[in-house]
């Protein structure tokens, strides 16, 4: 964490300390220059007229300046309109940019003047998910990975308030700091690197964090999986020294829930492509091929913080796909748990093989959905970017709803097409399916690859999230680390349940 933060939300003016800050945040287009003058009048402010005149103009958004007039020390002006260039994830971005803007400043403490919500009321679900996104922008934007630094320091306290004690802003603040404690152990498993996070520490961890807040977490090892048949996930396995888990976690609500959701989710904890070996290039971020499981992880970790009202099962297949004398190899004939055997055609298409014996495993614990989320092809990066998750399901309720939630929280998919034609390029003359389809439409073949090992009575989506849960250069609170992808995106859609 870059700082040691406190959020609260008072009318106390936190901004006349020493080492402070004072944010304010116009929004009103039309009385723009009369809001400025009762602002700097109210507060005391003496600003330059060039200055005044530059902020007023219709290309500057921004301004910062150090307030030698008195306190606050420095002040930001900034205006945001309800126009046609506003988003739903405006503020979270701005809350994350002043986050890792103060970073080597000196700043004690920092007062948010709020805007009004009923300027943007036709964006946002509520005000109290209105003010949920600046909260969730400061912890976003905090997140740190830096314990192998041999020079980090403590993170430096820094005291936040909201100007307002409306109790909507109250509860905002509490969910917002719950779901990120969620998100945030999430990236924290993702970022970890493969060296550490094997899966053999990828169950303890989960077991131990996951346990505080009642949700059960057991494994299966290597000899259960055995006797199960597990042989695809067993297959991928076999060329490391570091045995496999299947890891299950388990989510009861207080009330009885009247819904059970499967999630299901990739755990390779390293992924070197096996005999079809990656370039170093592509190895390097192989840590966060386990991006999956911690969407799992980090959901199911916040809706017991929650106390959501719907029982969650996690299903995670944790292995890691090295080299070896013990590797599977292209051309082998592997037999999974559903019965179904499986022509390797690339050792690199390993996620779809252990997610098979996982999806079968959810199946039969017969839950009213399952949604399986993956770090599964580069194809859908190369469809859809780095920001954008594929969504694979012909259950259309699904699909209307996991895309209302994605564009709430701005953790935003995509649905491709699922047509059964696309099976076509699966086909083995010497197995009843092989792991690989041709080139073209890569990451359709790959769920419905996946397809095959659902139970087709139960409702089943797959989430494809190769692009958004790996570091990239889309928001500032995505470029550094991997992102945690998929955990704010879950609770929205399992509120609604």
């Amino acid at each position: 964490m870059i700082f040691d933060i406190t959020l609260s939300n008072t009318t106390t003016d936190i901004s006349k300390k020493s080492n402070s800050l004072l944010l304010k945040i116009f929004s009103d287009k039309k009385n723009l220059k009369k809001e400025l003058d009762d602002f700097l009048s109210t507060k005391n402010i003496v600003l330059n007229s060039s200055i005044k005149k530059n902020f007023l103009s219709k290309d500057k958004h921004e301004i910062k300046f150090v307030n030698n007039a008195g306190k606050p020390d420095n002040v930001i002006l900034s205006k945001i309109f309800a126009d046609e260039k506003f988003d739903v994830d405006k503020f979270r971005e701005m809350m994350s940019k002043l986050i890792i803007g103060l970073k080597d400043g000196n700043i004690d403490f920092s007062q948010v003047d709020l805007p009004n919500y009923s300027c943007f009321e036709k964006f946002y679900s509520s005000p109290e998910y209105f003010y949920q996104t600046f909260v969730e922008g400061i912890h976003l934007g905090n997140y740190t990975f830096d314990q192998y630094k041999s020079d980090r320091k403590a993170p430096k306290k820094l005291n936040i308030n909201f100007n307002s004690s409306d109790k909507s802003l109250k509860a905002a603040i509490k969910k917002g700091n719950e779901l990120l404690k969620a998100v945030n152990f999430a990236k924290d498993l993702s970022n970890e690197p493969a060296i550490t996070l094997t899966p053999a520490e990828l169950y303890k961890r989960t077991k131990k964090e996951l346990s505080k807040v009642g949700v059960s977490v057991t494994a299966l090892n290597k000899s259960e999986m055995k006797k199960r048949k597990m042989n695809s996930l067993l297959a991928v396995a076999e060329g490391s020294d570091n045995p496999p888990y299947l890891i299950i976690l388990k989510y009861k609500p207080a009330k009885r829930s009247s819904k059970k959701i499967a999630l299901v989710g990739k755990g390779v904890t390293y992924d070197s492509g096996g005999y079809s070996i990656k370039p170093t290039d592509s190895m390097i971020e192989m840590n966060g091929d386990m991006a999956g499981a911690s969407a799992v992880i980090g959901t199911i970790m916040a809706a017991a913080k929650l106390k959501l009202n719907v029982e969650l099962i996690g299903v995670i297949p944790a292995v890691e796909n090295m080299v070896s004398g013990r590797s599977y190899k292209p051309g082998d004939i592997i037999s999974t748990a559903s019965g179904k055997t499986i022509e390797v055609k690339n050792t690199d298409a390993e996620g779809r093989l252990i997610l098979a014996d996982a999806l079968e495993y959810a199946s039969k614990l017969k839950p009213d959905e399952i949604l399986d989320f993956a770090t599964l092809t580069g194809a859908v990066v190369v469809a859809l970017g780095e920001f954008t998750a594929g969504l694979f399901t012909k259950n259309d309720k699904i699909a209307h709803d996991l895309k209302g939630s994605g564009e709430k929280t701005f953790e935003r998919i995509w649905q491709l097409p699922f047509w059964d034609d696309f099976s076509e390029g699966l086909k083995s003359e010497i197995a009843d399916t092989s792991n690989l389809g041709p080139r073209w439409g890569g990451a359709i073949t790959a769920g419905k690859f996946l397809e095959k090992f659902v139970d087709e009575k139960i409702p089943w989506a797959h989430i494809d999230l190769a692009g958004p849960a790996l570091k990239h250069k889309f928001r500032s609170y995505t470029e550094k680390y991997n992102t945690g992808f998929g955990v704010r995106l879950m609770i929205d859609y399992l509120s609604k349940k």
